[in-house]
């Protein structure tokens, strides 16, 4: 059984995931790319929350491309208003989360 190494529980169990997701505060934006695009980026993510999971999950939720670099995520698109509400799914709080 593999346990965690910051709240000694088991993996199954382990709660690390969802307390950080409770202390973010995070920021959805958008910034003009190369020719034009607009890309949605979203911002204010702690070193304990798998970001990679987080943008794999929004990138087949909102149907668009994206990629997770140093602690940010960027969607191909403006998705200001659908990436919130999918965050709020993912069990991110509501009121941490600023457009």
């Amino acid at each position: 059984m593999d346990i965690c190494p910051k709240c000694g529980l088991p993996k199954e169990a382990c709660v690390c995931q969802e307390i950080a997701k409770e202390e973010q505060k995070i920021k959805i934006s958008t910034a003009k790319r190369r020719f034009g695009k607009i890309a949605t980026v979203i911002t204010g993510f702690s070193k304990n929350v798998d970001i990679e999971d987080v943008a794999k999950k929004l990138k087949s939720e909102l149907a668009c491309g994206g990629t997770a670099k140093e602690n940010h995520i960027e969607l191909q698109g403006d998705h200001r208003k659908k990436a919130k509400q999918v965050l709020v799914r993912l069990g991110f709080p509501e009121d941490s989360i600023i457009e």
